[in-house]
């Protein structure tokens, strides 16, 4: 009874937290993907610095939204949607598009392994490319693709130039391609493994994508 009540509670604070358009809508914007301070005050017309980070505080003392430094641009945060935080809360909007398209900066890790997990899910196609592609796909991303049932062994990293379509939906998974992308586009804050180049920085970055591509493939509608 005690695990009961302690969980309504948790649930009940979380409605509370959401009870105000603003945050509803940054709930909104943050289940499609990661966004900065900057780019959600951007999204909300009027509201001052102040105002976003008491709302921000409040979501992250509820354990909705947790920040992250940006791997790029270190003096930037990136906000992102705690993973299960709001599965009891009901479904959230969809979007559409012909082909998903992921970015990295070298397309050798991350966005490789969202490609092959997107595509193992979703009937949209997705193609994943690199603002400044590596000659060969990592190892670790292939021996981690592998262990959970997916190949990369024959990818070939590609640059993202030139291969946009108007109805693709574009994904950045690294800070770095994020913040040099000329389009404004969804992003997924996810630390790069290829650094560390250990099994469970790799296994790390698998899980985070995995979740997300769970997440965002059932609400997404393709294009005809």
């Amino acid at each position: 009874m005690n695990d009961e009540r302690n969980s309504l509670e948790l649930r009940a604070a979380k409605h509370a937290a959401l009870a105000d358009p603003a945050r509803l809508w940054m709930l909104d914007l943050l289940t499609f993907g990661d966004l900065s301070p900057t780019e959600l005050q951007s999204e909300l017309v009027g509201m001052t610095s102040n105002l976003l980070a008491h709302h921000l505080n409040v979501l992250e003392r509820e354990g909705i939204v947790s920040r992250g430094r940006s791997e790029g641009d270190g003096r930037r945060t990136y906000v992102r949607l705690n993973p299960g935080a709001l599965l009891e809360l009901g479904s959230f909007a969809t979007a559409g598009a012909e082909r998903v398209v992921f970015v990295c900066s070298a397309n050798s890790a991350r966005s490789q392994l969202a490609q092959s997990l997107w595509n193992d899910v979703s009937e949209i196609p997705a193609i994943s490319a690199g603002t400044h592609p590596a000659d060969r796909v990592a190892a670790g991303a292939i021996a981690i693709a592998a262990r959970h049932g997916l190949d990369l062994a024959e990818v070939v990293p590609q640059q993202v130039d030139g291969i946009l379509r108007d109805t693709d939906f574009v994904i950045t998974v690294c800070d770095r391609a994020h913040e040099e992308f000329p389009e404004r586009v969804l992003h997924w804050s996810v630390p790069d493994p290829v650094p560390a180049s250990t099994d469970d920085a790799f296994e790390a970055a698998f899980a985070d994508l995995a979740s997300r591509v769970t997440r965002l493939a059932p609400r997404m509608l393709a294009l005809t």
